[in-house]
């Protein structure tokens, strides 16, 4: 029986939260926001018809805490709770809960979300229901001893998996005997705080393997049907990075196989509403069974391009008894659907998640309806440390993979993040490299890769020019353009100090009118500044014409073009200071996060590389290393210590090498 809901309240945030919301309006809902005390201000709080503050910034006091939720639905009368993905999206008791207060959960049945919730029962479950699995361990006993001695029959090299959750959270590789405690310990660890469950599964890994999954749809009439694959195999430590469909080496007939196994693993557990099945593909054609996710996934947008449909009308339509289209049925994709996902990290800084204030957020061009960016950003939002640090999505559609990869390259040259470092230009090094324009990436691909150990170049002349003229515009900008640069003696030499990557770069810049130069030894480079806007500068050097986007943060420029962004800081007239704070022992925080770890005491020797500290950011745990040989003089924090970037956390005595002259 079909019932309607009226009022949609969408128990979580950022960009996922805008993509709901924009479905339900479109579809004439009424909509709730909640959100926590650090997204007040947030793009999904303005863009809901009404909002309610359900706690502090933590997520087990905010976006965790089910009775401020179904409290926020109670005070607004909204009768249909869409959970999004991560926070409740999966936990069955909350699906429970709204069942037991009269509110409609977009989701599937808590029993469904139970049963696939757990990697070890799901397994189980999906044995029974002859979905092919990856051998490995998925017992009750969760002895160390048993643990190991599963591992030694399972063989090397495996994983160590959190039962209870995904994501890459709780999930180490292990190559020998040798590295199971720190791996079943860290793997514990990390999987309790992420999904208050240590109970651990392992492994055999498959080496060389894809990440395919399955889309699958499924009414409360007994109708399930599969739309196809997404490749999912651009991964780093686990967490996606690029997703596409249809999958590169993907044959009817291996789909229709593949689609029919997620089918039986739904209909397993009476599944209903939206989800997917995960597997890992072998190279010879086998695949195997990783997960259920019974939820919207992250990477959903790429089958909505592909398929034509809105993933998330049709969870709507669903959730109120509606039944699948009659003879509905997945053939072939529509074309090639490509998603990115903008993580606020630094690449070239292991990868550590990055918080701060957005200076600028300037999304690709979305008219033409093959660019789609899902995001909840706004400038001036500040990126905490309480939440995934996923900030956007950036999805393109062409007829064939070469048309879309394509569209996103162009995409991603226009997407501006200025003042938190993401993971941008990493993305267009993996979308210009040969073996994943070929359609050859595995899950091990980006690891050996080579493209996470690139070091960025010093910026070079014309970088360094744009940039001087930039500062030297802003500063000039109310005087006249036929006085600039003007002498009674003739063209003006303006001095400039400018830092980069902790470098000064000491230029002197002749300037006349609007025409720079800028001369080192034996090289001179020349632009013609052609026009300057707010956040854009356009010149011409050599005949060439040329466009930036840039955006000023105090003494801080952010200018970006031909894919890389540069950030420089005026120093012309800020007192000299003394170098040396990095390599004389100190250890700063490199992120804002909550010590959960402390491996060191004062008085321990320690070797380069040594893990001092871990430290919780962004639902991650991050090892903080040695980065010399020494003996630890202080430690400054403790376990449970909130700290914020660049707090001191500990000193090491630096051991000093005998030379070997």
């Amino acid at each position: 029986m079909s019932r309607r809901f009226s009022k949609i309240l969408v128990a979580n945030r950022g960009e996922i939260a805008c993509r709901i919301f924009r479905t339900a309006k479109e579809k004439g809902y009424a909509t709730v926001a909640v959100y926590s005390d650090a997204d007040a201000d947030a793009l999904h709080v303005a863009q809901a018809d009404e909002a309610v503050r359900i706690g502090p910034p933590t997520p087990t006091e905010s976006y965790l805490n089910m009775d401020a939720i179904l409290e926020a639905a109670k005070r607004t009368g909204a009768d249909a709770i869409h959970p999004g993905y991560g926070f409740l999206a999966e936990n069955g008791d909350f699906a429970q809960a709204c069942a037991d207060a009269g509110i409609t959960f977009i989701g599937p049945p808590p029993k469904a979300m139970a049963d696939m919730g757990n990697k070890a029962a799901a397994k189980r479950l999906m044995a029974q229901a002859d979905v092919p699995c990856v051998p490995g361990y998925d017992g009750e006993s969760q002895d160390v001893a048993v643990l190991k001695a599963e591992a030694e029959r399972i063989g090397f090299p495996l994983l160590v998996k959190a039962a209870a959750g995904g994501g890459g959270r709780g999930m180490r590789r292990v190559d020998s005997s040798d590295e199971l405690d720190q791996a079943i310990a860290g793997a514990k660890s990390e999987a309790e705080k992420a999904f208050g469950s240590g109970e651990l599964i392992l492994e055999k890994l498959v080496e060389h393997g894809r990440h395919v999954e399955i889309q699958i749809l499924a009414d409360e009439h007994g109708t399930c049907i599969h739309l196809g694959e997404r490749d999912c195999s651009v991964q780093r430590r686990h967490q996606k990075i690029i997703e596409e469909s249809p999958c590169p080496i993907m044959t009817p007939e291996l789909r229709e196989k593949m689609g029919q196994a997620a089918v039986s693993a739904a209909q397993a557990v009476d599944y209903v509403n939206a989800g997917t099945v995960e597997f890992l593909l072998d190279a010879d054609g086998s695949f195997y069974f990783l997960e259920m996710n019974t939820r919207l996934q992250v990477e959903h947008p790429v089958t909505e391009y592909v398929t034509g449909l809105d993933l998330v009308a049709m969870q709507l339509g669903i959730a109120q008894g509606q039944p699948l289209p009659e003879n509905m049925h997945f053939d072939a994709p529509q074309g090639h659907g490509v998603e990115v996902r903008l993580y606020a990290e630094d690449p070239d800084n292991g990868f550590m998640p990055q918080t701060g204030t957005v200076v600028l957020w300037s999304p690709p061009d979305t008219v033409a309806d093959h660019v789609r960016a899902d995001h909840g950003l706004q400038s001036g939002d500040i990126i905490s440390p309480y939440y995934d640090p996923m900030v956007a999505k950036i999805i393109t559609h062409g007829a064939t993979r070469d048309d879309a990869l394509d569209a996103m390259v162009s995409a991603l040259n226009e997407t501006c993040l200025f003042g938190v470092t993401t993971n941008r230009e990493l993305l267009l090094r993996i979308l210009a490299d040969t073996i994943f324009r070929e359609g050859s990436a595995t899950t091990d691909y980006l690891e050996s890769s080579g493209l996470l150990d690139v070091e960025k170049s010093a910026p070079d002349m014309e970088r360094q020019l744009v940039a001087a003229a930039v500062y030297i515009e802003r500063d000039s900008a109310s005087v006249p353009a036929s006085l600039k640069g003007w002498r009674s003696t003739g063209m003006s030499h303006v001095p400039l100090r400018l830092e980069h990557d902790d470098e000064i770069i000491a230029l002197q810049v002749t300037m006349q009118g609007d025409t720079y130069t800028l001369a080192q030894e034996d090289n001179e480079v020349t632009v013609v500044i052609t026009n300057v806007t707010q956040h854009s500068v356009s010149w011409v050097s050599h005949d060439h014409h040329q466009h930036a986007q840039f955006a000023f943060d105090d003494t801080t420029l952010h200018i970006q073009y031909n894919g890389r962004l540069d950030t420089f800081n005026d120093v012309t007239y800020a007192p000299a200071e003394v170098k040396g704070a990095a390599s004389d022992g100190r250890i700063k925080s490199p992120m804002a996060g909550l010590v959960v770890a402390v491996q060191a005491a004062p008085g321990d020797v320690v070797s380069k590389g040594d893990v001092l500290l871990i430290i919780e950011a962004m639902k991650m745990e991050n090892r903080i290393v040695a980065p010399c040989d020494g003996t630890i003089v202080t430690v400054d924090v403790t376990e449970e210590q909130q700290v914020d970037p660049n707090q001191l956390l500990l000193q090491i005595e630096v051991t000093e090498r005998e030379n070997d002259e």
